[in-house]
């Protein structure tokens, strides 16, 4: 089964029932995250998400463990990022391979676990990220990105083992920072605090400085 994003509802500014799903890893917006899905809570998520055309919540883990055990919960970080479905199989029964695409940010303001474990949060919308780039900086970055995608394309000639989807957005600084960040060699929580940053340029400054610190640009 699949079901393309275009259509999807559209979303509102407050999510009084955002179901999460903690992970040890950082989607960006515009980011791509194929998962597989086998625990009965977190598949049932999948469906209702699809039958409501409905994004559910991506965020790092805080602590704990991604598969929640009684008495550990999962503690998700405060700011996370939507992920739309936009094609879901079924690998074998219970089984659910679906792609998604990272969209809004948003603030946890509160949440709560169900009695079948999956999270719940009351969320607000980010807004968009400010768009303040130091031209010079942009354009080295650009620069960099285009070869790393195309010694990608040369490696992965198949389009679904790469980590980025199509469209290539390279006239949008905030496309451009947030898959140089995906790719960046550093620990989670310093991932999580690139993806909070409300300026786009601040991302890019800060990209910049550890591409040129590793001789990249």
């Amino acid at each position: 089964m699949s079901k393309s994003g275009a259509d999807t509802a559209p979303t509102p500014s407050n999510l009084d029932a955002l179901p999460l799903f903690p992970l040890n890893t950082v989607l960006f917006p515009d980011g791509r995250l194929p998962l597989r899905v086998f625990e009965k809570r977190y598949v049932d998520m999948v469906r209702n998400c699809m039958r409501d055309g409905a994004p559910f919540g991506v965020c790092l883990i805080a602590s704990g463990e991604e598969v929640a055990r009684p008495g550990h919960p999962t503690q998700p970080e405060a700011v996370g990022c939507l992920a739309e479905i936009v094609d879901c199989n079924m690998e074998q029964l219970g089984v659910l391979l679906i792609e998604t695409r990272g969209r809004q940010r948003f603030r946890v303001l509160s949440h709560v676990t169900r009695d079948d474990g999956l999270l719940v949060a009351e969320a607000e919308l980010l807004p968009d990220d400010v768009i303040d780039c130091k031209l010079e900086l942009l354009g080295e970055c650009l620069t960099a990105l285009r070869r790393i995608v195309t010694s990608m394309h040369s490696e992965f000639p198949d389009k679904s083992r790469l980590p980025f989807a199509e469209p290539y957005l390279w006239d949008d600084p905030s496309w451009v920072a947030n898959r140089l960040c995906e790719l960046l060699p550093v620990p989670l929580k310093a991932k999580q605090m690139l993806m909070e940053l409300p300026d786009a340029g601040m991302r890019i400054e800060i990209v910049h400085r550890f591409m040129r610190q590793h001789h990249i640009v």
